[in-house]
């Protein structure tokens, strides 16, 4: 890509930000992020409303408030029924109803296989743009959703999810990010450092905060919220191989402790590739008991503490 040399963009590739944010003037600024991708449940509808709120995520992860989106189809057309699309589009509609976004439009293409996802536009003051850059030693690394979506998802491609744990991980892709959001955003000056966590699970989107911010982290394994569901299917063997890379990829600069280093499945879980996961932020020590409050106060699905920034290398050291 080439060098961005433009003033007013104030977050661009340079730090793997969950999205750009240009400035418009001294008061607005735009945020501006896609996201698409293949069907993770069975049900038109749920894909819908999972692809719309993964792809709002991103707005949200920069303390943003959704404007506008375009919705992005690639579709079958000659094989699948016309109907079926028509429910994945009626999933978006509804998430982006609840986000309080128009969809104005988009764009399709015909494609062997399905993809849906979303174009979307966001404005936030220039002056509190949450980014992944900022974290600093003394931090408190905050989680609000459990993971685990990656391996539950990859049980239900393989018919080994009951009903049970379809309706329950549904429910979190499902979710927006929203609540969690704006209790961030309500302690602003607090929270130093924001990232979603998705498709390079929690280690791999942990290390592009602490690489943009120069830090490293230490992690406690059992404060991560991990669904029961998950850490059944991962331990006979369910994963995806995108979790497997993330994995692989985690090992230059992740160090297992205690233990751990002969957990494979813990590893996994750590770096499990995510669908529309949680926020993780890097709040200040002063706030972090408020912050904590707030978002149980606000219902979020998790509301974790899992570990806390450190000085030199990024570098992040897992304990049991």
């Amino acid at each position: 890509m080439p060098a961005i040399k433009d003033p007013n963009v104030l977050v661009g590739s340079a730090t793997k930000d969950d999205a750009a944010v240009y400035r418009l003037n001294s008061r607005t600024a735009l945020v501006y992020t896609t996201d698409f991708f293949t069907p993770v449940v069975d049900d038109p509808y749920d894909f819908g409303r999972v692809a719309a709120a993964n792809a709002l995520s991103d707005v949200y992860a920069m303390g943003a408030r959704p404007l506008m989106a375009l919705n992005l189809v690639a579709f079958p057309a000659r094989k699948l029924s016309l109907d079926i699309l028509g429910r994945i589009l009626a999933g978006g509609a509804h998430v982006a109803e609840e986000a309080g976004m128009p969809i104005v439009g988009g764009h399709s293409i015909d494609d062997p296989e399905p993809k849906y996802g979303m174009a979307i536009v966001g404005t936030v003051s220039p002056a509190k743009v949450l980014s992944n850059e900022g974290a600093r030693a003394g931090d408190a690394l905050i989680l609000t959703k459990p993971l685990g979506s990656g391996v539950v998802t990859t049980a239900i491609k393989r018919e080994l999810a009951s009903p049970k744990e379809i309706a329950e991980v549904t429910r979190i892709m499902a979710t927006l990010n929203r609540d969690a959001a704006g209790v961030l955003m309500e302690h602003r000056r607090s929270v130093r450092a924001c990232t979603d966590v998705t498709g390079f699970g929690l280690l791999g989107h942990l290390h592009e905060m602490l690489e943009a911010s120069a830090v490293g982290a230490r992690l406690s394994a059992e404060k991560v919220p991990i669904l029961d569901a998950a850490r059944k299917h991962a331990a006979a063997g369910v994963i995806a191989g995108g979790s497997r890379a993330n994995l692989e990829t985690a090992r230059k600069r992740v160090i297992f402790e205690g233990g751990l280093e002969a957990d494979e499945v813990t590893q996994l879980l750590l770096a499990d590739a995510q669908t529309s996961g949680g926020l993780l932020a890097s709040v200040a020590p002063r706030a972090t008991e408020r912050v904590i409050d707030g978002l149980r106060s606000a219902g979020t699905l998790a509301a974790s503490i899992i570990g806390e920034v450190v000085g030199g290398e990024p570098v992040i050291r897992v304990s049991p």
